[in-house]
């Protein structure tokens, strides 16, 4: 497991969330997962929807990508920037066919609470067509700064 291996555990659902490292072979899954999740946000944005757009932005500090692992299955992507000062979470998508079932806010509740106990801010990014605005909003974050197509969000306490 990765270092975020102190996040695994049961969630409320009683569902056990893993992570790992993602390495190249996870390229098809991960592009995969990114049509699914990121199309209609991207296109009602007018934003690319290539698939070289797709492979850049997987590729994007790559070694900072984590599988989210559901009952011994990859479901989602986790990318996340820990510095000293601050956790950014650079990505977070979940397969469609396991949204709606509090897996991300549990992922994002984890993260919030590692923040907490070491008095850093989160912050992350949201396309401003992307309805997970809602949740993050929901969980405490607030919008800080935006820009033609994102908002900028932060929580801190």
């Amino acid at each position: 497991m990765s270092t975020l291996a102190q996040m695994k555990g049961l969630n409320k659902m009683n569902l056990k969330l893993e992570y790992r490292k993602a390495l190249g072979t996870d390229m098809d899954f991960l592009l995969d997962l990114r049509m699914k999740t990121m199309t209609e946000h991207l296109l009602s944005s007018n934003l690319p929807v290539t698939k070289e757009s797709a492979i850049k932005r997987v590729l994007h500090q790559f070694e900072k990508a984590h599988i989210i692992i559901l009952n011994d299955e990859p479901i989602g992507l986790l990318k996340i920037d820990r510095n000293s000062d601050h956790i950014e979470v650079m990505q977070i998508q979940i397969d469609p066919a396991q949204q709606g079932k509090g897996i991300g806010r549990s992922i994002l509740e984890d993260i919030i609470q590692e923040a907490i106990e070491a008095r850093k801010p989160v912050s992350l990014s949201v396309l401003k067509t992307n309805k997970a605005q809602k949740l993050y909003a929901n969980l405490g974050f607030k919008v800080i700064n935006e820009d033609e197509h994102s908002y900028m969000m932060k929580f801190s306490r």
